[in-house]
């Protein structure tokens, strides 16, 4: 069974990098042909996918969010990692991990394992 649990920090002032992990265990994240995604969902809106990182090790990133966001991953902790710059009080949402095949779904049925999510607030 695998399962992803997120942590971050909680909250984060305006202007600075927002840091969450995705701690995967009972399959690694290196193996067989995956997309490890991150999706958040804002206060009252929509899910939102925002980038991945495929099994391969290659990331990929919402168009919208690109040039303010960067996955990586640390195999030997079998984590990655999700850090997206410059934030604003738009950037306040939940963060859930999710496992998947299907490339850049916001759609929770898309995802064969998914996070519990964790609660990321900007604010001065």
């Amino acid at each position: 069974q695998v399962q992803l649990q997120e942590s971050g920090p909680g909250l984060v002032k305006p202007s600075q990098t927002l840091s969450v992990t995705c701690t995967v265990s009972g399959g690694s994240i290196t193996t067989n042909y995956y997309y490890w995604s991150w999706i958040r969902q804002p206060p009252g809106k929509g899910l939102e996918w925002v980038g991945a990182i495929h099994s391969s090790g290659d990331a990929f990133y919402s168009p919208s969010l690109k040039s303010r966001t960067s996955i990586s991953r640390d195999t030997s902790k079998n984590q990655f990692t999700l850090q997206l710059s410059s934030v604003t009080p738009e950037d306040t949402a939940v963060y859930y991990c999710g496992r998947g095949r299907l490339f850049g779904s916001s759609r929770k049925d898309d995802y064969d394992y998914w996070g519990q999510g964790t609660q990321v607030t900007v604010s001065s």
